[in-house]
């Protein structure tokens, strides 16, 4: 699975279901009240409920053809003759008929008015999805499916029922320096951390091509969210006051990762965990199996502090490991993956997640994209306190 995962905008099979039983509502409200009518004395005015069933389809289906044809019903209903729904009925009982034929007449039309502004709102509702949409896939790109002998997919959760970018961030590119990639975690969640997400991404899109050093990458990063915090800070001055000093809680962390042309690891981190390294174990009885997959967590060295609170030393410890090896996978992910809980406060464990997910046989970054939202959607029951971001890398070379 690539790009982005939806929480609550999948598509549910009950969903034709759920649309019939909601038409059918009124209907049965219509149907209520005229057996109630037949099976009560007649001196019970039950008819005035039929003013009702306009009402209901109209706030239940949202239908103006069935707003007109139950307001018709309804009315014929009303205006029937007393021994219709009254065996024992008077004719003077007309004159009540015809005040309720008009009291569901002026529900039809306040049904049907008000309907038609629900379906213009409803309109107005979808384009703006479709324009925030948009600006969401421009701030967090969909990741092609292969980059440069790299097989990757990438996957999202958002916290921010609606967003589907908050405040965590990735990237992948391939430059003259090798792959690059980016993995970070703003403060805060949902559409409230976008602006710090878009800033340090558009830094690093072209920091990535320019700089031939991850360490003058990562300080590009560290002056594009200084002015993007102080940018941000006058604007929230109001007019006559002294700038304020941009909020010292304001951080992102960020994870550097340079894959060159054997697979060799070149990483620069401040503040975010540590990927996890996915091998197929062909080993004693797991060759038996099929061959099961290991997940360890790397520890390549160092970690700075995140980006923002503190000035960047001028000393960048750039961590060096071990070659990935054709087969084996990288899964980059933010601390939302490890601080899921669930009902009972339990923490999720990423790394039998990942195992689990990987399966037998060649690891799919895919399958193993989704079978981790599968996993931390179960075990959260949906409810997520924070963003959730991870991203899978294997090296497709081949050995030799």
């Amino acid at each position: 699975m690539i790009g982005t995962w939806a929480v609550g905008g999948a598509f549910v099979p009950g969903a034709r279901g759920r649309r019939a039983f909601t038409t059918v509502i009124p209907c049965l409200w219509v149907l209520g009240a005229l057996c109630w009518e037949l099976l009560t004395p007649h001196d019970t005015e039950v008819v005035p409920l039929l003013a009702a069933a306009p009402a209901i389809a109209c706030a239940s289906s949202g239908r103006r053809r069935c707003i007109l044809l139950l307001g018709g019903a309804s009315m014929l209903f009303a205006l029937g003759p007393p021994s219709t729904l009254e065996p024992d009925g008077d004719v003077e009982e007309s004159h009540a008929s015809l005040v309720s034929c008009g009291a569901i007449l002026a529900v039809v039309v306040a049904s049907y008015l008000t309907n038609g502004r629900r379906l213009r709102l409803v309109r107005e509702l979808e384009q703006l999805r479709a324009v925030a949409a948009a600006a969401q896939d421009a701030v967090l790109r969909p990741l092609p499916a292969r980059l440069d002998g790299i097989e990757m997919a990438a996957g999202y959760l958002s916290a921010s029922r609606g967003a589907a970018v908050g405040g965590d961030l990735y990237e992948v590119l391939a430059t003259a320096h090798g792959v690059r990639l980016i993995i970070g975690d703003a403060r805060g969640h949902g559409v409230g951390a976008i602006g710090t997400v878009a800033a340090v991404l558009g830094s690093f899109r072209e920091a990535a091509h320019d700089e031939p050093e991850l360490t003058d990458v990562m300080r590009r990063l560290d002056r594009a969210l200084q002015r993007h915090l102080h940018e941000r800070a006058l604007g929230d001055t109001p007019a006559g006051e002294e700038p304020r000093t941009p909020v010292a809680e304001e951080f992102v962390t960020v994870l550097l990762l340079e894959m060159g042309p054997d697979g060799e690891l070149t990483a620069l981190n401040c503040g975010h965990p540590w990927p996890y390294l996915l091998s197929e174990d062909t080993t004693g009885e797991a060759r038996a199996r099929g061959g099961e997959a290991r997940a360890r967590r790397l520890d390549l060295g160092e970690v700075l502090p995140p980006l923002g609170p503190f000035p960047l030393p001028d000393d960048l410890p750039v961590a060096r490991g071990a070659p990935l090896q054709p087969g084996d996978a990288l899964v980059l992910h933010t601390d939302g993956a490890e601080d899921a809980r669930d009902a009972h406060g339990t923490f999720f464990e990423l790394g039998p997640a990942l195992v689990k997910a990987a399966g037998t046989g060649p690891i799919v970054p895919a399958a193993v994209v989704d079978g981790v939202r599968s996993a931390v959607l179960r075990h959260t029951g949906g409810r997520l306190a924070d963003d959730i971001a991870l991203l899978a890398l294997r090296n497709e070379t081949k050995a030799g």
